[in-house]
Parts: structure tokens; sequence; C-alpha cells
């Protein structure tokens, strides 16, 4: 065992350095939301459908369009993925959008996609929750930080199989859409949105916390899509996860997926973003 070590003699000179942001966003490209709200004025609902309690569901969201995702019956939350609907290899990216808009997001923040495309996939547009902002515990919603309930942790954790964990909804939704098997679903599923999640990270020890959401039936969190998409969303089965967020005894509600789209003019002058600029071409 290694002895303690000492603590230097400028060690509160050294805490006090005052951190940098490690990427500025005066220079990103910045969402148009009078556009995107005046199209959405009169835009028409095309498609909607409801993800059952601790189940997935898919839907297309052609870019242009938004995409509505609401508490209906109770106070629930849901683990989100999106992919480009023509290239699965094109997906969101929690940990860089993190890096750009922070632990949790909302109105005005994007969801960047993966490499090497790295450019919006969608913008929120309208937050029922943004009056949250952040608790006294260091806790806010709609967070970017957790990875998504899974059966793997839960065997790691306590040994045993859990079958309708967010992981697996997702995987098995996706391979539905997709006609694809398990094993190739699984490959694509990535870290989340949790939407209506409340979540943060606790200052003593800095782990993940959870608590009850506060959400209720009405609230919703809507997107513009920026691409063509395919929506992939869990209903947890930790309901609101004020307790845990694995389990078959939480009370669970189903959510709502809903898509409008605009007037053909309301868009005028806009196309979606290209794909990320850098060139590979002089290696990596």
């Amino acid at each position: 065992m290694t002895a303690p070590h000492l603590v230097p003699e400028d060690a509160a000179e050294r805490r006090a350095v005052k951190p940098v942001i490690c990427y500025p966003v005066d220079a990103l490209p910045g969402a148009d939301l009078p556009l995107y709200r005046a199209a959405r004025e009169g835009a028409q609902k095309i498609a909607e459908t409801v993800v059952p309690p601790r189940d997935a569901a898919t839907i297309e969201v052609p870019a242009g369009c938004f995409l509505r995702m609401s508490s209906v019956e109770g106070s629930q939350v849901g683990d989100l993925n999106l992919f480009n609907a023509a290239d699965l290899s094109e997906r969101f990216y929690s940990g860089k959008t993190r890096a750009l808009h922070g632990t949790h997001v909302t109105t005005g923040n994007r969801l960047w996609s993966s490499f090497p495309t790295l450019r919006p996939m969608a913008t929120i547009v309208e937050d029922t929750l943004e009056w949250y902002g952040k608790d006294e515990f260091g806790g806010s919603v709609h967070d970017v930080i957790g990875t998504r309930c899974d059966p793997y942790t839960g065997q790691v954790l306590k040994g045993v199989d859990y079958h309708h964990c967010c992981h697996s909804n997702l995987t098995r939704a996706l391979a539905e859409a997709r006609n694809l098997p398990l094993w190739e679903a699984e490959i694509h599923v990535h870290d989340v949105l949790n939407v209506f999640m409340c979540t943060g990270f606790t200052r003593d020890t800095g782990q993940y916390f959870m608590k009850a959401s506060p959400v209720r039936p009405g609230d919703f969190l809507e997107l513009f899509a920026e691409i063509d998409l395919l929506a992939v969303l869990s209903a947890c089965p930790g309901g609101d996860c004020s307790a845990e967020h694995t389990s078959d005894t939480a009370a669970c509600h189903p959510l709502l997926m809903e898509v409008f789209r605009p007037q053909a003019q309301a868009l005028e002058g806009w196309s979606s973003p290209p794909v990320n600029a850098y060139d590979r071409s002089h290696g990596l």
C-alpha cells in the first residue's frame, strides 16, 4: 500500500485556477428559431405512434418536419435514439452534444450527429419543462449524460437478466423497423437523450443521480428535423425514475410521438445542413 500523498503547499492556489470552456460556441451555426416557429404555425399532423409502457416504438420524421414527444397519461421519462433515416451509421452523438451545449438541453439547443458527418440532426424548438432550470441538488431535465438502462449493467450489479431495459427496448424496436436481426440492430443503438428525465451529479462523490421527473400529462419536447430522421423512443421501465430505472413494479405510462409537416412555402430557402467539411483525404 502506498503512503498517503501529501497536500502540496500551493493546493489552494491550484484549485483556484479559473476554468476555461473547452468548446466556445459563439461560432456554431445558429438555429433559426423564428423561422422554425413560424413554420410550425399551421403545420399538419402526418403521423403519430404511442410508445407503450416498458417498450419502445419508432417513427419517421422527414427533414423540415417537427417531432413532438408528449407525456399523455402520467409522469413518464423516455430514452431517445435518432438516426439518419437512410443511413443508420449517422446517429445522434450525445457526447459531442453535451460538450457543445452542456449536460442538459432545452429550447434552441441542437442534437448533433456522429463522426464523420457531425452536423445538426435536430433542433429543440419547444420545451414545456424549460422553467425547471437547475434545482438545489444540481438536477435538471432532458440530459445527455446518462447512457440508457441496459441488461448488461443489471447483470454486473445484480446478477439478473432483465429484458425491458431501454437498451433492449430500443434494440427490438430498431430491429423491427429496419428488418434487422437483433444482434445487428444492437450495434446501432447508442447513448440517448433522456427525455423528461431529471438528473445530475452529486457534489460530494460525483455520481450520476436521478429524481422524480417534473413531467406531467400535457408536457412535451418538440424537435425540428434538420435531416430525414428515424426516431426510436423507449418508455423507461422506471416510470418517472423517482426510485429506480429498471423495474417491473414502478408505475409506468405511455408516451406519444407525433410528426407535423409545415406548409410547403413555410421553409422557403431552408435546406438540410451539409455533412461536416473536414477533409479526411490528408489522413485522420
